[in-house]
């Protein structure tokens, strides 16, 4: 398995609610960087807002959602993810591999149990 093949991911990012708006735009930005430094190129990115959690992380009940699709070289994502785990304005992140970059993001309404 080669190291230097590249792949589109999607990475979903959870931004702490408790920070100003130029504190959040820059913690992305970092997020961001961190992908381009790595030979990295940003696809699109998708700012779904601030959201209730569904549960509470680390004290913080709401956070900041982005949507990023990426492409990076397969050994960048390891590198990326320490890079996250000391981020502390990150609450959760994940990213997953996909086949193409979606243009519109909607979630469906749950539900109401009666």
């Amino acid at each position: 398995m080669t190291h230097n093949k590249e792949n589109l991911y999607e990475g979903m990012y959870v931004i702490s609610a408790t920070l100003s708006d130029d504190a959040r735009h820059k913690a992305l930005d970092r997020i961001q960087n961190g992908i381009t430094s790595r030979g990295g190129k940003i696809e699109k990115l998708h700012e779904q807002g601030r959201r209730r959690l569904a549960f509470e992380i680390n004290g913080h009940r709401e956070g900041y959602y982005y949507i990023l699709y990426f492409k990076a070289p397969t050994s960048a994502i390891a590198e990326l993810w320490q890079e996250y785990h000391l981020n502390e304005d990150l609450i959760r992140f994940i990213t997953l591999q996909v086949e193409k970059v979606m243009d519109k993001i909607e979630f469906k309404k749950l539900v109401e149990q009666q």
